[in-house]
């Protein structure tokens, strides 16, 4: 056993990120999982499913720093598959802007670092890589599904040929709500799923019938999107007085 695989064998219980909390204690089935928009491998938000359960893992990552970080930090896994291109809505190559941790395509409406950090596209930032149509990359097989792409997450979900039983989507942070929010929330409804529960930056929908959600966990999501909708109007508001009562950014 390598010193990396010992030091996860070694990981502590309680430590487990939120989405393995609760799909392990709804006891799903899942035999493969996949996440779209990975950046740090240690910091996947499917991290535990893969070194704790070994289960069959695609990542799906286009920039060459990260696929490098992720190539040496899964090489002792032979179950996670890497797929080094961004997901959008044609076959070809795409250009994307990096700024520290968020990377994301440059024609978007907006993405969070605009939204949020006030970031402003510079030339040096750009960079081109491959990209596909998300049917291109999913066998059909997927039972967790987590994509996080900065703002072009329906790429993913619209072009979904597996139907996951559980979903989590970035689709909002602070002052920023996803640009194709209502796209994505119609496709969940049209597909038969429905939330579950939200974070302060994601929405993780479950497919109807896959597994009981009692109505404590109902309360706790409805009180939670009051949370979300009052903190993004605080930010808001913040911003707006921030630049001496402009008018207020997108989101």
């Amino acid at each position: 056993m390598s010193v990396k695989s010992a030091i996860f064998a070694g990981m502590k219980a309680g430590m487990e990120k939120e989405l393995y909390k609760k799909c392990s204690a709804k006891k799903i089935t899942l035999r493969h999982i996949c996440e779209v928009g990975v950046f740090l491998p240690e910091m996947s938000n499917i991290l535990d499913f893969i070194v704790k359960d070994r289960l069959r893992t695609t990542l799906v990552e286009p920039d060459l720093r990260s696929i490098a970080a992720i190539r040496d930090y899964f090489r002792d896994y032979n179950n996670v598959t890497l797929l080094p291109y961004a997901v959008y809505d044609r076959h070809g190559v795409l250009e994307l802007v990096q700024r520290s941790a968020s990377t994301f395509v440059s024609t978007l409406p907006y993405s969070p670092a605009q939204i949020n950090d006030d970031y402003q596209i510079r030339e040096e930032d750009r960079f081109t890589v491959e990209c596909r149509t998300f049917n291109e990359l999913d066998d059909g097989t997927i039972d967790l599904l987590s994509v996080d792409t900065e703002g072009s997450e329906w790429y993913v979900v619209n072009k979904l040929v597996s139907r996951p039983a559980v979903i989590s989507v970035e689709t909002h942070g602070k002052s920023y709500l996803n640009p194709f929010y209502r796209e994505i929330g119609g496709w969940m409804a049209a597909n038969g799923y429905e939330r579950w529960w939200l974070n302060k930056t994601d929405t993780v929908y479950y497919k109807k019938g896959a597994f009981p959600v009692g109505s404590a966990e109902k309360l706790r999501l409805a009180l939670m999107e009051g949370y979300v909708k009052f903190r993004r109007a605080r930010k808001r508001l913040e911003r707006f007085f921030r630049g001496g009562g402009r008018k207020g950014t997108k989101g």
